[in-house]
């Protein structure tokens, strides 16, 4: 086996996880075991299916679909409920979040579905649009609106590359804009209040906007070098909230300050960077999707994640891939990332031989 098709998506994993580890032993080290094991087993998912043939997981593409399609009907029925919210799944002492499962999931059957099902008859964007809908309804019942999101962005950011016409697109934007009064009618009322409150957080400084203000605030007291390890004040008196998962950028500013930040955007954006190249350049639609897709789900959770740390986006209970603590969201990723590196490594094989 091959250590990874991309040795430059296995350098930022290894230094995600470094990272991760860092601010985990630091604020909430009772957790650091549990997380590392976590890393090691994600690590293994990206290594072991980077090693395999792009074209062993295309036939398991339409399969990957109910499967995903399976694991949320089902978290209702076995689920855990945990602060009003069903997605858990308890196996032994481990919460598998089912949603977070989906993703490489999706990605892999959209692509499928995308390269058998071209979106130039309408018939066809009715049935993208009916397989983009299950699972993402299923996924706002739990109810987990972030999820949902990141879901909504890397179906969108496949359809787009695929070549939907813009008559589709302008449609869709003005049902959207259509939509947007009827909002408070589908959103759980913590989910308008995040949505209401990112404008003003200190309207409700106690209440939807306190998880905001004390982000900010650790945030900005990092300065340049940040307070150390285990010397931040919002993180250890427990100030910030969710200080390891969804606001783990915040934990990690205030410790490491702008440097440790500037650093961690800089992996991240290494992740980017190789899945969108590689996508850019990918000779095959089916790989190009897939890709497309793990570049959305990098971005723009990543962005959301850091956006509502710095107060400049809602607050949706989405993680920073690798950095926050979260052991299915950790398995997702290297899922992902597994994926990508398998198409990577064919695409390669495939460039060499056109050369040869």
């Amino acid at each position: 086996m091959k250590l990874a098709s991309s040795p430059l998506l296995l350098l930022a994993y290894l230094l995600s996880g470094i990272l991760s580890s860092a601010m985990l032993s630091s604020i909430s080290p009772e957790r650091l075991p549990q997380h590392i094991l976590m890393l090691v087993l994600g690590l293994g998912f990206f290594l072991y299916l980077s090693s395999q043939e792009a074209a062993v997981y295309k036939s398991f593409a339409p399969l990957a679909y109910l499967l995903a399609l399976s694991l949320l009907l089902i978290t209702p029925i076995l689920g855990e409920t945990i602060r009003g919210s069903t997605r858990w799944i308890m196996i032994g002492t481990f919460q598998l979040q089912t949603a977070e499962i989906s993703k490489p999931l999706l990605i892999l059957s959209f692509a499928y579905f995308l390269e058998h099902f071209p979106l130039n008859r309408f018939r066809n964007v009715l049935l993208h649009l009916l397989l983009y809908a299950l699972p993402t309804f299923l996924i706002f019942r739990q109810p987990d609106l972030g999820t949902a999101l990141v879901v909504s962005a890397i179906w969108v950011t496949q359809v787009f590359v695929a070549g939907i016409p813009w008559g589709y697109v302008l449609s869709t934007i003005v049902a959207f804009l259509v939509a947007i009064p009827y909002l408070p009618h589908v959103l759980h009322d913590y989910q308008l209040a995040r949505l209401t409150t990112f404008l003003d957080p200190f309207s409700d400084p106690l209440g939807a906007g306190y998880n905001v203000i004390q982000s900010t605030i650790a945030i900005g007291s990092g300065g340049f070098w940040g307070k150390g390890l285990g010397h931040g004040t919002q993180s250890h008196l427990r100030f910030l909230p969710e200080r390891h998962t969804d606001f783990a950028f915040a934990s990690l500013a205030e410790e490491l300050g702008l440097v440790g930040t500037s650093f961690t955007l800089a992996v991240i954006c290494l992740f980017i960077f190789v899945l969108l190249r590689a996508a850019t350049t990918s000779t095959s639609r089916y790989s190009r999707h897939i890709l497309i897709g793990s570049f959305a789900y990098f971005a723009f959770q990543s962005c959301v994640n850091i956006g509502m740390n710095l107060g400049i986006a809602p607050v949706t209970g989405v993680t920073l891939p690798l950095i926050s603590y979260g052991g299915s969201s950790i398995i997702s990723t290297g899922l992902i990332l597994g994926l990508a590196g398998s198409i990577i490594r064919s695409d390669h094989k495939t460039t060499l031989i056109e050369i040869k």
